[in-house]
Parts: structure tokens; C-alpha cells; sequence
């Protein structure tokens, strides 16, 4: 609450004392009356504008005064990463990063630190659950070459941390992770509801207030989501989902939030032993051992932000023994798959009912785009026929469940980069294909196919 208190206003001059005066300076007596004021408020730790320093609440402004909307971006050194951000990290932007245990989270962000720390000063990075020898046991591996810019704090106090960065003043912060984060304003444990909105709410702020990007790392559920209050999500600026199988070498980052750019980019990363390492030639790293065709292989295609990757779908189908046939899906949703399989037994007369399908996508990749459908069904068809499909040929295209493909998105961007990779044919939708014949790629044949039945005519080579 706002402080008040009492002084003594002349009612013949209106002059002000802090005590009564039987005269006041105007020579009138008996004329001072007792008022209450309040003088300055005081600053409440919730509200953003009592950061400044004013004490003065936030006024509103002409939108059409406001400054430029060319925020300055910081580059992290990691080429991948400001692809996925947009094209760097938005000063006083928030950064939600999330993944499961082990799978490179830390390795990336200290590899960011790192780089920022080269260019652009002091980065403070807190950890609350290591300490800070196994962080430097970390970026000794992954960060050759440090400055002495590079801060490490073990801490989990909210207020400790935000006196130190007070104090500090970086330019660039890291909590990992806010799960293990409390403030002392509230009694329950970190990683609570409460302790993550309270620690969220406090990081926003001083994100804002000071113009610092803020990284935050935060931990996943058995399901892959987001541990936590949902409204830490819709406080920040970008969340980045870090995926990728433990098995596999590469790994995917993924923008499904971006307030300051495209949320349809990914990252793609190898893990190394000095670290993750970037992969530029994405398509490559997913069509190893494809020079030759193999029955139930086929190579489709999606467009992932602003480039295509080309990826092998693999299926197999075997005699159900005992029991419902099973139906295995890697990679691609298992009711998509569901849906294919009921249009191929429907329109091509093809009986599954008695064969157990497992398809996967091969490297580890989960795309989201309907492009596969056809590459889906084609492998399918070829393992349960023993076809073995023509050399060099790639399927996109989406299949309805009236059997008719339907059209997808750049295309001729899919066309151009099969060009490039030396692929002789690409099978897609006839609509695809029409446009593409008034300004397409001129060395690889493009066969527009109306329905997956012409679809699969034209993978036999008939």
C-alpha cells in the first residue's frame, strides 16, 4: 500500500507545514486544517514498471509513436539455433527450452553462452542442479577458447539471483532449470505450480525491465510435455522443443512458439564428442545406404521452414499368427497410418486385415506435414507385393480418403532440391504437377498422379 502522511494546510494561502502552527506565515491564525497525502508509492515486486526505479505506474502510449519493431537480435555462434529463433535471440526476449533428460540441452546452451560471451560480454549462467565444477567439466569438452565473460552460478533463491544480476548487469542470462528454482515469498517446493509461475513471473520481469535475453531450461513429463503451469508457455517469447532418439545421433530443434519469427523451423544437430555439431545437409543425414531400391523402402519428402528434407520411409508386412494384426508406427502419427492402411485395403483391394504393418521413419525424424502419405502408402504396398520400386524416385503427396492425392505445399521447392540430389523422377499430385510444367525443374520428370491408384502404376513403371 501506498505510505501516507499528515500535514497542515493554511486554508487562507494554502501553505503547507508538516506540524500545526497557531499563525500561519500569511499572519492568519487559527487558519491550518490537517490533511492526509500520500506521498511516494511503494514499488510492488509483481508489477514491471516498479523494475525501473521510478516508483511510477506504467502510462499508456500512441502506438503510432512507439519505436521501431526491428528488435536488435543477438547471434548465439550456432547457426542452426538462429535459424529455429528467427535469426538470433531478441534482446529482452524469454526462451523456453525443453527436451528430455540427456538429450543435449545444456550442451547446447553453454556452447551459446560461450559464443555470446565472445561477442557480446557477460553471460551469467545459474544452475540449480549441477554444480559449478560439472559445468566446467562440461564446457572444458564443448567450449574451446573461453573468455573470462563467462559467469557460472550454482543457485536456486530467486532473489539471490535477481540481486546478482542487479549487480552484474549481463548481457545475457541462463536458468537452467526453473524447476529447481524458489522464491521466497511462497512456502510450497520448488518446482511446484506455484514456485514455476512465481519464478516465471520474476524472470519476465527482469527480462523485460533490463533488456536481457533470458534462456530458460525446463524439465518434460513421461509424456513429453512441459512439466509445470501451462502459463509459463504464454509468458515467454519462444519455446523450443530439443527431441531425438537415444539411440540416434541427430538431434531436432523445434520452434512451436516464436513471437519474433516463423514456428515451422527446425535445427538439426549430431552429437559429437565435443559437442553437438550442426548438420547442414539434413536430407543427406537421412538417405544413407539409398543408392539402391530395397522392397518396402520408399524416399519422400517435407518442407521443414525454409528448406526440404528428403527421408526414407521403411515398412514391413507379415502374417498375423495369433490374434489382431498389429499396426507399428514410428515416426509418424499412428491414426495417420490407421487412415492409409483403410484407404489401400478400400481403394487398391488390397486385404490387411490379416497382416501385421510396422513403418518407420528412418534417422529419428517426426515430420508433421501430410507429404508422406503417399511415401507411406507406396512402402507399404511394395513390402506387401515383394515390389521392389525404380531406382531414384521420391513420392510426396497427401493422401484423402477418397483415394484422390491431394495437393501440398512447395513442391516445386521439393522438385528443385530432388534435382540437386541427382533423383531422376518425383511422383506427386496432378495439380503439383501442372504448375510445375508452366516453370518446373527441367532434369528431373515429374509425373502427376491423380489418385493412389495411378500413384501406384507409376512406382511399378507401368
Amino acid at each position: 500500500m501506498a505510505k501516507s502522511n499528515t500535514v497542515y494546510v493554511c486554508q487562507e494561502c494554502g501553505y503547507e507545514s508538516p506540524k500545526w502552527l497557531g499563525r500561519c506565515i500569511c499572519g492568519a491564525w487559527n487558519s491550518m486544517i490537517e490533511e492526509k497525502v500520500d506521498l511516494e508509492p511503494a514499488k510492488d515486486p509483481r508489477a514491471r514498471s516498479s523494475a525501473s526505479g521510478t516508483g511510477k505506474a506504467a502510462k499508456p502510449s500512441v502506438l503510432k509513436k512507439v519505436g521501431s519493431a526491428d528488435y536488435e537480435r543477438i547471434g548465439t555462434g550456432i547457426g542452426e539455433l538462429d535459424r529455429v529463433l528467427g535469426g538470433g535471440l531478441v534482446k529482452g526476449s524469454l526462451t523456453l527450452i525443453s527436451g528430455e533428460p540427456g538429450i543435449g540441452k545444456s550442451t547446447l546452451i553453454v556452447q551459446a553462452a560461450s559464443n555470446i560471451a565472445k561477442s557480446c560480454g557477460k553471460v551469467l549462467y545459474v544452475s540449480g542442479e549441477e554444480s559449478e565444477e560439472q559445468i566446467k567439466m562440461r564446457a572444458d569438452r564443448v567450449c574451446p577458447g573461453m573468455t573470462d565473460d563467462l559467469f557460472v552460478m550454482s543457485e536456486t533463491n530467486m532473489e539471490n539471483i535477481e540481486s546478482t544480476v542487479e549487480q552484474m548487469d549481463p548481457g545475457f542470462l541462463i536458468i537452467d532449470s526453473i524447476q529447481t528454482m524458489y522464491t521466497s515469498d511462497l512456502d510450497s517446493a520448488p518446482g511446484s505450480v506455484s514456485q514455476v509461475r512465481a519464478c516465471g513471473t520474476v524472470l519476465m520481469k527482469l527480462g523485460k525491465t533490463k533488456n536481457i535475453p533470458v534462456f530458460i531450461v525446463a524439465h518434460v513429463t513421461k509424456s513429453g510435455e512441459l512439466a509445470g503451469p501451462r502459463i509459463v508457455e504464454h509468458l515467454v517469447d519462444c519455446v523450443l522443443s530439443f527431441t531425438g532418439e537415444r539411440d540416434h545421433e541427430i538431434r531436432i530443434l523445434r520452434a512451436y512458439k516464436n513471437r519474433f519469427g516463423t514456428t515451422s523451423e527446425i535445427g538439426a544437430f549430431r552429437m559429437e564428442e565435443e559437442g553437438l555439431v550442426e548438420i547442414t545437409d539434413l536430407s543427406g543425414s537421412f538417405l544413407e545406404n539409398t543408392e539402391e531400391s530395397t522392397e518396402g523402402s520408399v524416399i519422400t519428402a517435407v518442407y521443414e521452414g525454409s528448406r526440404p528434407v528428403m527421408l526414407e520411409v521403411q515398412a514391413l508386412t507379415s502374417t498375423t499368427n495369433v490374434g489382431f494384426a498389429r499396426r507399428t508406427a514410428v515416426g509418424i502419427d499412428s491414426q495417420r497410418l490407421a487412415m492409409i492402411l483403410a484407404v489401400i485395403e478400400k481403394k487398391l483391394g488390397m486385404k490387411l486385415i490379416d497382416q501385421d504393418v510396422y513403418v518407420n521413419v528412418v534417422g529419428g525424424l517426426k515430420p508433421d506435414s501430410t507429404s508422406v502419405d503417399l511415401g507411406v502408402a507406396l512402402a507399404v504396398y511394395s513390402s506387401l507385393r515383394g515390389t521392389v520400386p525404380k531406382s531414384r524416385v521420391i513420392a510426396v503427396g497427401e493422401v484423402g480418403l477418397t483415394g484422390d492425392l491431394r495437393s501440398v505445399s512447395n513442391a516445386d521447392k521439393i522438385a528443385l532440391e530432388a534435382e540437386k540430389l541427382g533423383y531422376e523422377e518425383i511422383i506427386m499430385p496432378q495439380r503439383n504437377a501442372a504448375r510445375l510444367a508452366k516453370g518446373g525443374p527441367s532434369k528431373i520428370r515429374i509425373t502427376g498422379v491423380k489418385n493412389i491408384y495411378a500413384a501406384v502404376k507409376a512406382f511399378k513403371g507401368e
